[in-house]
Protein backbone atom coordinates (compact mmCIF):
# COMPACT_ATOMS: atom_id res chain seq x y z
CA UNK A 1 0.00 0.00 0.00
CA UNK A 2 1.27 3.46 -0.80
CA UNK A 3 2.12 6.06 1.84
CA UNK A 4 2.13 9.82 1.68
CA UNK A 5 2.39 12.64 4.16
CA UNK A 6 -1.37 13.06 4.46
CA UNK A 7 -2.30 9.65 5.83
CA UNK A 8 -1.19 6.44 7.46
CA UNK A 9 -1.68 2.92 6.15
CA UNK A 10 -5.00 1.66 7.46
CA UNK A 11 -4.69 -1.18 9.96
CA UNK A 12 -7.28 -4.00 10.00
CA UNK A 13 -9.61 -3.98 12.97
CA UNK A 14 -9.36 -6.72 15.59
CA UNK A 15 -12.27 -8.55 13.98
CA UNK A 16 -10.87 -8.36 10.45
CA UNK A 17 -9.99 -11.60 8.69
CA UNK A 18 -6.97 -9.77 7.25
CA UNK A 19 -5.15 -10.01 10.59
CA UNK A 20 -4.74 -13.75 9.98
CA UNK A 21 -3.70 -13.56 6.32
CA UNK A 22 -0.50 -12.50 4.61
CA UNK A 23 -1.27 -9.80 2.03
CA UNK A 24 -0.85 -10.52 -1.66
CA UNK A 25 0.48 -7.18 -2.91
CA UNK A 26 -0.27 -6.73 -6.61
CA UNK A 27 2.86 -5.24 -8.14
CA UNK A 28 1.40 -4.68 -11.59
CA UNK A 29 -2.00 -4.91 -13.19
CA UNK A 30 -0.63 -6.77 -16.20
CA UNK A 31 -1.76 -10.41 -16.38
CA UNK A 32 -3.37 -12.52 -19.08
CA UNK A 33 -7.07 -12.77 -18.22
CA UNK A 34 -8.25 -16.01 -16.64
CA UNK A 35 -11.75 -17.09 -15.67
CA UNK A 36 -12.92 -19.69 -13.17
CA UNK A 37 -14.75 -22.62 -14.77
CA UNK A 38 -17.56 -22.88 -12.22
CA UNK A 39 -18.46 -19.22 -12.75
CA UNK A 40 -18.48 -19.72 -16.53
CA UNK A 41 -20.69 -22.79 -16.32
CA UNK A 42 -23.59 -21.76 -14.11
CA UNK A 43 -25.74 -18.69 -13.33
CA UNK A 44 -24.01 -16.76 -10.54
CA UNK A 45 -24.61 -13.16 -11.72
CA UNK A 46 -27.34 -10.85 -12.92
CA UNK A 47 -27.10 -10.19 -16.66
CA UNK A 48 -28.87 -6.82 -16.40
CA UNK A 49 -27.54 -3.41 -15.39
CA UNK A 50 -30.74 -2.55 -13.56
CA UNK A 51 -30.91 -3.63 -9.93
CA UNK A 52 -31.98 -7.24 -9.49
CA UNK A 53 -33.34 -8.51 -6.18
CA UNK A 54 -35.13 -11.64 -7.40
CA UNK A 55 -32.90 -14.60 -6.50
CA UNK A 56 -31.34 -17.10 -8.89
CA UNK A 57 -32.36 -20.68 -8.09
CA UNK A 58 -30.72 -23.23 -10.38
CA UNK A 59 -30.32 -26.99 -10.18
CA UNK A 60 -28.88 -29.35 -12.76
CA UNK A 61 -27.23 -32.76 -12.61
CA UNK A 62 -27.41 -32.82 -8.82
CA UNK A 63 -25.67 -29.43 -8.49
CA UNK A 64 -27.53 -26.52 -6.92
CA UNK A 65 -26.80 -22.79 -7.11
CA UNK A 66 -28.72 -20.14 -5.15
CA UNK A 67 -27.85 -16.44 -5.40
CA UNK A 68 -29.44 -13.70 -3.29
CA UNK A 69 -28.98 -9.93 -3.54
CA UNK A 70 -29.83 -7.40 -0.85
CA UNK A 71 -32.79 -5.15 -1.57
CA UNK A 72 -30.67 -2.04 -0.98
CA UNK A 73 -27.90 -2.87 -3.46
CA UNK A 74 -29.13 -5.67 -5.70
CA UNK A 75 -27.31 -8.75 -6.91
CA UNK A 76 -23.76 -8.67 -8.25
CA UNK A 77 -23.77 -8.31 -12.04
CA UNK A 78 -21.72 -9.92 -14.77
CA UNK A 79 -19.83 -6.59 -15.06
CA UNK A 80 -19.02 -6.76 -11.34
CA UNK A 81 -17.56 -10.19 -12.04
CA UNK A 82 -14.69 -8.42 -13.85
CA UNK A 83 -13.21 -7.90 -10.38
CA UNK A 84 -13.11 -11.67 -9.84
CA UNK A 85 -11.67 -12.32 -13.30
CA UNK A 86 -8.95 -9.76 -12.54
CA UNK A 87 -8.23 -11.39 -9.19
CA UNK A 88 -8.03 -14.86 -10.76
CA UNK A 89 -5.69 -13.51 -13.44
CA UNK A 90 -3.37 -11.99 -10.83
CA UNK A 91 -3.26 -15.20 -8.81
CA UNK A 92 -2.41 -17.35 -11.83
CA UNK A 93 0.24 -14.90 -13.10
CA UNK A 94 1.90 -14.66 -9.68
CA UNK A 95 1.99 -18.42 -9.16
CA UNK A 96 3.40 -18.89 -12.67
CA UNK A 97 6.29 -16.71 -11.50
CA UNK A 98 6.78 -18.69 -8.30
CA UNK A 99 5.25 -16.03 -6.05
CA UNK A 100 3.11 -16.72 -3.00
CA UNK A 101 -0.50 -15.60 -3.25
CA UNK A 102 -3.27 -15.06 -0.75
CA UNK A 103 -6.99 -14.37 -0.50
CA UNK A 104 -6.02 -10.99 0.99
CA UNK A 105 -5.41 -8.59 -1.95
CA UNK A 106 -3.66 -5.24 -1.66
CA UNK A 107 -3.70 -3.13 -4.84
CA UNK A 108 -4.45 0.24 -6.39
CA UNK A 109 -7.78 0.85 -8.11
CA UNK A 110 -5.86 2.14 -11.11
CA UNK A 111 -4.30 -1.33 -11.62
CA UNK A 112 -7.65 -3.06 -11.64
CA UNK A 113 -9.47 -0.51 -13.80
CA UNK A 114 -6.74 -0.46 -16.44
CA UNK A 115 -6.57 -4.26 -16.57
CA UNK A 116 -10.30 -4.63 -17.29
CA UNK A 117 -10.40 -1.87 -19.89
CA UNK A 118 -12.08 0.82 -17.82
CA UNK A 119 -11.30 4.51 -17.65
CA UNK A 120 -9.71 5.83 -14.46
CA UNK A 121 -11.76 8.93 -13.71
CA UNK A 122 -13.80 9.71 -10.62
CA UNK A 123 -16.91 8.09 -12.08
CA UNK A 124 -15.12 4.78 -12.69
CA UNK A 125 -13.70 4.78 -9.15
CA UNK A 126 -17.23 5.29 -7.82
CA UNK A 127 -18.59 2.47 -10.00
CA UNK A 128 -15.80 0.18 -8.78
CA UNK A 129 -16.77 0.83 -5.17
CA UNK A 130 -20.42 0.11 -6.02
CA UNK A 131 -19.31 -3.17 -7.61
CA UNK A 132 -17.41 -4.12 -4.46
CA UNK A 133 -20.49 -3.35 -2.37
CA UNK A 134 -22.63 -5.69 -4.50
CA UNK A 135 -19.97 -8.40 -4.54
CA UNK A 136 -19.79 -8.31 -0.75
CA UNK A 137 -23.54 -8.11 -0.16
CA UNK A 138 -24.50 -10.89 -2.61
CA UNK A 139 -24.95 -14.25 -0.88
CA UNK A 140 -24.27 -17.52 -2.70
CA UNK A 141 -25.23 -21.03 -1.61
CA UNK A 142 -23.97 -23.94 -3.70
CA UNK A 143 -23.16 -27.64 -3.58
CA UNK A 144 -20.37 -27.28 -6.18
CA UNK A 145 -17.02 -28.73 -5.05
CA UNK A 146 -18.35 -29.91 -1.70
CA UNK A 147 -17.24 -33.13 -0.05
CA UNK A 148 -19.30 -36.20 0.73
CA UNK A 149 -20.56 -34.93 4.09
CA UNK A 150 -20.41 -31.12 3.60
CA UNK A 151 -23.11 -30.64 1.01
CA UNK A 152 -23.64 -26.88 0.84
CA UNK A 153 -21.36 -23.86 1.10
CA UNK A 154 -22.50 -20.26 1.66
CA UNK A 155 -20.31 -17.23 1.02
CA UNK A 156 -20.11 -13.79 -0.60
CA UNK A 157 -17.84 -12.92 -3.52
CA UNK A 158 -15.82 -10.60 -1.27
CA UNK A 159 -15.58 -11.15 2.48
CA UNK A 160 -14.52 -7.59 3.29
CA UNK A 161 -12.93 -4.60 1.58
CA UNK A 162 -11.46 -1.24 2.49
CA UNK A 163 -10.09 1.77 0.68
CA UNK A 164 -7.17 3.98 1.65
CA UNK A 165 -7.68 7.68 0.98
CA UNK A 166 -5.74 10.90 1.47
CA UNK A 167 -7.15 13.74 3.54
CA UNK A 168 -8.58 15.32 0.41
CA UNK A 169 -10.52 12.11 -0.38
CA UNK A 170 -8.26 10.76 -3.13
CA UNK A 171 -8.21 6.96 -3.22
CA UNK A 172 -4.64 5.65 -3.01
CA UNK A 173 -5.15 1.96 -2.49
CA UNK A 174 -7.62 -0.83 -1.77
CA UNK A 175 -7.74 -4.14 0.04
CA UNK A 176 -10.20 -7.01 -0.15
CA UNK A 177 -10.44 -10.61 0.97
CA UNK A 178 -11.72 -13.28 -1.41
CA UNK A 179 -13.80 -16.21 -0.16
CA UNK A 180 -11.99 -19.51 0.28
CA UNK A 181 -14.38 -21.25 -2.17
CA UNK A 182 -13.36 -18.95 -5.02
CA UNK A 183 -9.66 -18.93 -4.13
CA UNK A 184 -9.47 -22.74 -4.07
CA UNK A 185 -11.17 -22.79 -7.46
CA UNK A 186 -8.40 -20.60 -8.90
CA UNK A 187 -5.29 -22.19 -7.40
CA UNK A 188 -6.54 -25.51 -8.82
CA UNK A 189 -5.32 -24.82 -12.34
CA UNK A 190 -7.65 -27.43 -13.85
CA UNK A 191 -10.53 -25.12 -12.85
CA UNK A 192 -9.22 -22.02 -14.68
CA UNK A 193 -9.40 -21.09 -18.38
CA UNK A 194 -7.72 -18.34 -20.39
CA UNK A 195 -10.17 -15.92 -21.98
CA UNK A 196 -9.89 -13.38 -24.78
CA UNK A 197 -8.65 -9.98 -23.49
CA UNK A 198 -11.32 -8.37 -25.68
CA UNK A 199 -13.98 -9.91 -23.41
CA UNK A 200 -13.94 -6.75 -21.29
CA UNK A 201 -15.08 -4.73 -24.30
CA UNK A 202 -18.32 -6.73 -24.65
CA UNK A 203 -21.15 -4.45 -23.57
CA UNK A 204 -24.19 -6.75 -23.48
CA UNK A 205 -24.90 -8.92 -20.46
CA UNK A 206 -26.14 -11.89 -22.50
CA UNK A 207 -23.22 -11.53 -24.91
CA UNK A 208 -20.72 -11.59 -22.04
CA UNK A 209 -22.44 -14.60 -20.48
CA UNK A 210 -22.63 -16.43 -23.82
CA UNK A 211 -18.91 -15.94 -24.48
CA UNK A 212 -18.07 -17.54 -21.13
CA UNK A 213 -20.39 -20.46 -21.90
CA UNK A 214 -18.81 -20.85 -25.34
CA UNK A 215 -15.28 -20.76 -23.94
CA UNK A 216 -16.16 -23.30 -21.24
CA UNK A 217 -18.10 -25.80 -23.38
CA UNK A 218 -17.04 -25.39 -26.99
CA UNK A 219 -13.45 -24.46 -26.18
CA UNK A 220 -11.26 -25.30 -29.17
CA UNK A 221 -13.22 -28.37 -30.31
CA UNK A 222 -13.66 -28.16 -34.11
CA UNK A 223 -17.35 -29.06 -33.98
CA UNK A 224 -18.04 -26.97 -30.94
CA UNK A 225 -21.11 -27.61 -28.80
CA UNK A 226 -24.87 -27.57 -29.32
CA UNK A 227 -27.37 -26.25 -26.76
CA UNK A 228 -31.12 -26.25 -26.78
CA UNK A 229 -32.16 -22.60 -26.46
CA UNK A 230 -34.68 -23.40 -23.72
CA UNK A 231 -31.90 -25.06 -21.76
CA UNK A 232 -29.60 -22.08 -22.27
CA UNK A 233 -32.32 -19.80 -20.93
CA UNK A 234 -32.46 -21.78 -17.71
CA UNK A 235 -28.67 -21.99 -17.55
CA UNK A 236 -28.36 -18.19 -17.79
CA UNK A 237 -30.58 -17.33 -14.83
CA UNK A 238 -32.01 -14.51 -16.96
CA UNK A 239 -35.29 -12.88 -15.95
CA UNK A 240 -36.16 -12.22 -19.60
CA UNK A 241 -38.98 -14.20 -21.19
CA UNK A 242 -37.69 -17.17 -23.13
CA UNK A 243 -39.00 -15.61 -26.37
CA UNK A 244 -37.02 -12.40 -25.71
CA UNK A 245 -33.96 -14.40 -24.68
CA UNK A 246 -34.15 -16.45 -27.90
CA UNK A 247 -34.47 -13.24 -29.91
CA UNK A 248 -31.31 -11.87 -28.28
CA UNK A 249 -29.43 -15.06 -29.22
CA UNK A 250 -30.64 -14.79 -32.83
CA UNK A 251 -29.45 -11.18 -33.01
CA UNK A 252 -26.01 -12.10 -31.67
CA UNK A 253 -25.85 -14.97 -34.18
CA UNK A 254 -26.87 -12.64 -37.01
CA UNK A 255 -24.09 -10.19 -36.09
CA UNK A 256 -21.58 -13.00 -35.53
CA UNK A 257 -20.10 -10.78 -32.83
CA UNK A 258 -19.09 -13.43 -30.30
CA UNK A 259 -15.33 -13.37 -29.79
CA UNK A 260 -13.61 -16.34 -31.40
CA UNK A 261 -16.81 -18.30 -32.08
CA UNK A 262 -19.38 -18.78 -34.81
CA UNK A 263 -23.04 -19.17 -33.85
CA UNK A 264 -25.60 -21.06 -35.92
CA UNK A 265 -29.30 -21.55 -35.19
CA UNK A 266 -30.81 -24.96 -36.02
CA UNK A 267 -34.34 -26.32 -35.84
CA UNK A 268 -35.29 -29.81 -34.75
CA UNK A 269 -39.05 -29.85 -35.05
CA UNK A 270 -40.37 -27.31 -32.59
CA UNK A 271 -37.07 -27.13 -30.75
CA UNK A 272 -34.55 -24.36 -31.38
CA UNK A 273 -30.86 -25.22 -31.05
CA UNK A 274 -27.75 -23.04 -30.94
CA UNK A 275 -24.47 -24.43 -32.22
CA UNK A 276 -21.27 -22.73 -31.02
CA UNK A 277 -18.09 -23.43 -33.01
CA UNK A 278 -14.61 -21.94 -32.51
CA UNK A 279 -13.07 -19.81 -35.24
CA UNK A 280 -9.51 -20.39 -36.35
CA UNK A 281 -8.76 -16.75 -35.58
CA UNK A 282 -9.37 -17.19 -31.84
CA UNK A 283 -6.69 -15.36 -29.83
CA UNK A 284 -7.13 -17.45 -26.70
CA UNK A 285 -4.12 -19.71 -26.02
CA UNK A 286 -4.72 -23.44 -25.58
CA UNK A 287 -3.44 -24.25 -22.10
CA UNK A 288 -4.93 -27.73 -21.93
CA UNK A 289 -6.44 -29.68 -24.78
CA UNK A 290 -10.15 -30.37 -24.57
CA UNK A 291 -11.13 -33.94 -25.34
CA UNK A 292 -12.73 -33.97 -28.78
CA UNK A 293 -16.05 -35.74 -29.15
CA UNK A 294 -16.44 -37.60 -32.42
CA UNK A 295 -19.83 -38.48 -33.83
CA UNK A 296 -20.97 -39.64 -37.23
CA UNK A 297 -21.76 -36.55 -39.22
CA UNK A 298 -19.77 -34.11 -37.08
CA UNK A 299 -16.18 -33.86 -35.97
CA UNK A 300 -15.87 -32.89 -32.33
CA UNK A 301 -19.29 -31.92 -31.09
CA UNK A 302 -21.03 -31.87 -27.73
CA UNK A 303 -24.72 -31.44 -27.03
CA UNK A 304 -26.45 -30.19 -23.89
CA UNK A 305 -30.01 -29.78 -22.75
CA UNK A 306 -32.18 -32.61 -24.02
CA UNK A 307 -33.85 -35.73 -22.67
CA UNK A 308 -35.66 -38.68 -24.18
CA UNK A 309 -39.44 -38.92 -24.48
CA UNK A 310 -41.41 -41.82 -26.05
CA UNK A 311 -41.61 -40.16 -29.47
CA UNK A 312 -39.73 -36.89 -29.08
CA UNK A 313 -36.82 -35.10 -27.42
CA UNK A 314 -37.77 -32.44 -24.90
CA UNK A 315 -36.03 -29.83 -22.79
CA UNK A 316 -34.00 -31.11 -19.85
CA UNK A 317 -32.52 -29.52 -16.77
CA UNK A 318 -29.55 -31.86 -16.90
CA UNK A 319 -26.19 -31.39 -18.61
CA UNK A 320 -24.40 -34.40 -19.99
CA UNK A 321 -20.70 -35.16 -19.94
CA UNK A 322 -18.61 -35.81 -22.99
CA UNK A 323 -18.25 -39.55 -22.46
CA UNK A 324 -21.96 -40.11 -23.07
CA UNK A 325 -21.75 -38.94 -26.67
CA UNK A 326 -18.48 -40.80 -27.23
CA UNK A 327 -20.05 -44.08 -26.10
CA UNK A 328 -23.07 -43.50 -28.34
CA UNK A 329 -20.79 -43.00 -31.34
CA UNK A 330 -18.82 -46.15 -30.57
CA UNK A 331 -21.99 -48.24 -30.70
CA UNK A 332 -23.30 -46.87 -33.99
CA UNK A 333 -20.07 -46.23 -35.92
CA UNK A 334 -19.20 -43.23 -38.07
CA UNK A 335 -20.84 -44.19 -41.30
CA UNK A 336 -23.71 -42.15 -42.65
CA UNK A 337 -24.40 -38.69 -41.32
CA UNK A 338 -27.22 -38.63 -38.78
CA UNK A 339 -29.55 -35.96 -37.48
CA UNK A 340 -29.07 -33.94 -34.33
CA UNK A 341 -32.08 -35.72 -32.85
CA UNK A 342 -30.43 -39.12 -33.48
CA UNK A 343 -27.24 -37.96 -31.79
CA UNK A 344 -29.21 -36.72 -28.80
CA UNK A 345 -31.04 -40.04 -28.44
CA UNK A 346 -27.75 -41.94 -28.55
CA UNK A 347 -26.24 -39.66 -25.95
CA UNK A 348 -29.15 -40.18 -23.59
CA UNK A 349 -29.14 -43.95 -24.04
CA UNK A 350 -25.47 -43.94 -23.04
CA UNK A 351 -26.30 -41.65 -20.11
CA UNK A 352 -28.78 -44.21 -18.80
CA UNK A 353 -26.10 -46.90 -18.79
CA UNK A 354 -23.05 -44.96 -17.64
CA UNK A 355 -24.47 -42.12 -15.54
CA UNK A 356 -23.67 -38.43 -15.92
CA UNK A 357 -22.15 -35.61 -14.01
CA UNK A 358 -22.58 -31.87 -14.23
Amino acid sequence: MLRDDDHRIAQPSDTSERRNLNPFVVATGDASPRDQRDLMERPFFSLAKVKRVQPILYESGGVRVEVFGMAEYGMATIWDADVLIWAASQIVAAENNGLRTSRFFRFTPYQLLMAVGRATGAREYRLLKNALIRLQSTAIRTTIRQGEHWRRHQFSWINEWEELTTRDGRVEGMEFVLPDWFYRGVIDRSLVLAIDPAYFRLTGGIERWLYRVARKHAGHQPGGWIFEVAHLHQKSGSLARISDFALDLRRIAARQSLLGYRLDIHRDGRRELLQIRPLKSSTVPVEKDVETLVTSGANGIGISGAKRAPDSIEESNREYNSSSLTHAHARHGAGAARSIADVLRDMLAAEDRHGGRS
